[in-house]
């Protein structure tokens, strides 16, 4: 995101469009207008008058980033009034976008129903657990990949994507054995997807790995098949591959138990051992900022640190209450958003400040944040 969130009543420059007519800049076309105002930031563009506030949301102009959230409706999913993007009473997941510069929530666009998508958060069999649901970014993309239909099988056998600039959903190339509780990541514009289970336990499967490279041409897309892993210590439950300097780096358990760590190097096809003060810091949920700096929470303490690879070891950030059994970050734009404890909330932490500063962003009423993602804005909206 690009700003801490704004607000958005009305301000006396608003009569500018009145005036003007919706002039950008008198005197001034509006494609040179657009070049020069092109380097305010987007909270100011926002704030002054509403030819500005329309031209932040033109597909030619460069786009802030927002927050993409999969929430889960605290009360289950309702047919009697339905939600555009969670509408189904089997879809307990729904699609919304937060704009931070009009601090406003919009859902995203109804997701393809041929298939028809069951992507299940809980089941009535498992009370105290919440079923996985996973997701990735790549190349200004939100990528769906793997969860859980309310019969316990794979949900999707093919990624379900939504470009936020084009405003549209669509499926990517189909995966030989659909699966969760898997391994996903993203590296080098390209998405991997190693171990998991698929309708039941299979060895070779909780080994394999296989990538799906959108740096090709749509036309060849396809998954292929990578380095297996040793055994299939990663396929008990999800697992986020943090993308770092060529290499995916992942631990097989979550929190502050004892975990193994694995390191695969996209460019050698090979798997390496994690080095060791990596693995000893990484107690709870990570992610990495340009796939340059690895971020981790420690989810006892409330620590957010970042990872020194010279030195192999991790430096305190910040530490929050707030930050104590966060649930899964993700990171953008020089800002750490995660999600709280039982996902009542998203925690905002700017670490380009010194110190790092931090706020809150409130969900809709009524749900509970599953997964978040930094993307840019998209593109439909009128102001």
């Amino acid at each position: 995101m690009e700003t801490t969130p704004q607000c958005t009543n009305p301000t006396h420059s608003d009569s500018f469009d009145d005036s003007e007519n919706g002039t950008l800049l008198p005197g001034l076309p509006d494609d040179l207008a657009q070049r020069c105002l092109s380097s305010l930031s987007p909270s100011l563009l926002f704030s002054v008058c509403h030819p500005w506030r329309r031209l932040l949301y033109f597909p030619s102009f460069p786009p802030f980033f927002s927050l993409y959230v999969l929430f889960s409706p605290l009360h289950g999913p309702t047919t009697t009034n339905p939600v555009p993007g969670g509408n189904d009473p089997q879809n307990s997941i729904e699609f919304f976008s937060f704009d931070p510069i009009s601090s406003s929530w919009t859902p995203l666009p109804t997701p393809p129903q041929n298939p028809p998508l069951h992507l299940l958060h809980r089941h009535p069999s498992f009370l105290s657990r919440n079923l996985p649901i996973q997701s990735l970014t790549v190349s200004n993309h939100l990528v769906l990949i793997a969860a859980t239909t309310h019969k316990l099988f794979p949900a999707l056998s093919s990624p379900l994507v939504f470009h936020p600039e084009s405003n549209s959903w669509f499926y990517g190339p189909q995966i030989s054995t659909p699966r969760r509780w898997c391994v996903t990541g993203s590296a080098q514009g390209a998405v991997y997807m190693a171990s998991g289970v698929g309708s039941h336990y299979q060895g070779d499967i909780a080994r394999s790995m296989e990538r799906w490279d959108l740096n090709k041409k749509r036309e060849s897309w396809g998954w292929e098949n990578k380095a297996p892993l040793k055994d299939g210590r990663f396929s008990r439950e999800e697992v986020e591959a943090v993308g770092y300097r060529g290499k995916l780096c992942m631990v097989n358990v979550k929190g502050n138990a004892v975990k193994e760590g694995a390191v695969y190097d996209v460019e050698l096809d090979k798997w390496e051992e994690m080095p060791q003060g990596m693995v000893a810091g990484w107690n709870g949920p990570a992610a990495t900022m340009d796939e340059d700096v690895i971020y981790v929470i420690d989810e006892v303490k409330g620590r957010l640190s970042k990872y020194d690879g010279e030195k192999d070891c991790w430096e305190k950030v910040i530490e929050l209450e707030q930050l104590k059994r966060a649930e899964q970050i993700t990171a953008g734009r020089g800002k750490i958003c995660a999600i709280s404890a039982k996902g009542e909330k998203i925690i905002v932490v700017d670490v380009r400040d010194k110190p790092a500063r931090f706020w809150e962003v409130a969900p809709p009423p009524g749900m509970e944040v599953v997964a978040m993602h930094v993307l840019p804005r998209m593109i439909s909206r009128q102001h």
